[in-house]
């Protein structure tokens, strides 16, 4: 599970992840690294991330999973970037898809290069975002994600014409980690946590609407199942609580979650849905019985539930636009 000191800063790994990892068999001395990144991207910062120290992290993609199923994961990202991934016809719809991991890795082709493969065909043009880990040496490094996401939503904004999309129809969606992430973009847009650098950086970093999928929404409440005092400056705390900082002027939000999540509880979906009835924000919510944690857009069997959520998501934009 993730716990509060994840997004505070004090420890960065999911440890269902990591025992996770631990079981899976080494990967062979010839595998091959799925592509990352696609032919066309774009970097987020002209020179160094904010916050970088005298050493960067190590880059250090890997695959990961059981045979078969292997996926790539990114670790040591030093140097953001946004992959960019086109429909044949677009209808000028976007979408900037996070990856989660726990805030220990990146699951870029899972949550991310899988993502535009099956939204890409809707007409629906995919940015996948690299973005870096808090616990790999930053200063603020709890915003440095958040920092990455509000300029990633900045950019694409900034060339929509570039990329044939309306810049009035550029949601998020994110997974797990990358979910809180995505929240956190949705609440906390307007936060100023990285001094401007150009014209990009007057753009909303706002997102016209929002799809979590099994998200974390609350660190205070992943720690053993119940709320805490927060390993941290409260005020850090306070702004990553998604369901808190809900208000009427939040996007439409999109939840799916399976019941039976070993990871992260359904109720950090439920809190979200509470959340936004209260603030009378626009939402709907799909809860599957079965299906676990980390399905991303493809890792479900193809007749289950769980695996129908991106047809679902991709009618409810369709309804909300």
């Amino acid at each position: 599970m993730i716990d509060r000191r994840t997004i505070l800063g004090a420890a960065m790994t999911l440890p269902m992840a990591g025992a996770a990892a631990a079981q899976t068999p080494a990967p062979p001395a010839s595998e091959t690294l799925t592509p990352w990144p696609p032919r066309e991207y774009f970097r987020l910062w002209p020179g160094k991330a904010p916050g970088a120290q005298a050493t960067p992290p190590t880059y250090a993609p890997s695959m990961n999973g059981r045979p078969g199923m292997r996926e790539l994961w990114l670790r040591g990202v030093a140097d953001p970037v946004v992959g960019v991934f086109r429909p044949a016809r677009p209808n000028g719809t976007a979408i900037l898809s996070i990856p989660g991991g726990g805030y220990g890795f990146v699951s870029i082709e899972n949550e991310g290069i899988d993502v535009a493969r099956v939204l890409n065909p809707a007409g629906i043009t995919v940015f996948v975002l690299a973005y870096r880990l808090p616990g790999e040496g930053w200063d603020q490094r709890q915003d440095v994600p958040l920092q990455d996401a509000q300029r990633a939503l900045r950019l694409i904004r900034a060339n929509a014409a570039r990329y044939a999309i309306d810049p009035a129809k550029l949601g998020v969606c994110g997974f797990s980690a990358g979910g809180h992430l995505a929240g956190a973009l949705t609440i906390a847009h307007a936060d100023r946590i990285y001094t401007p650098i150009d014209a990009a950086d007057r753009q909303s970093a706002r997102p016209a609407f929002t799809g979590l999928v099994y998200p974390v929404t609350n660190i205070g409440t992943m720690d053993r199942g119940g709320p805490g005092q927060p390993d941290g400056p409260m005020s850090v705390y306070t702004r990553y609580d998604i369901p808190a900082r809900v208000t009427a002027q939040t996007p439409p939000v999109f939840l799916a979650h399976s019941v039976d999540d070993p990871v992260c509880p359904v109720d950090q979906s439920l809190d979200m849905l509470a959340a936004c009835r209260r603030a009378r924000v626009p939402v709907e919510a799909h809860l599957f019985e079965r299906g676990g944690h980390g399905y991303g857009a493809s890792h479900a069997p193809v007749d289950s539930p769980q695996r129908t959520w991106t047809d679902l998501f991709i009618r409810w934009i369709g309804q909300r636009l």
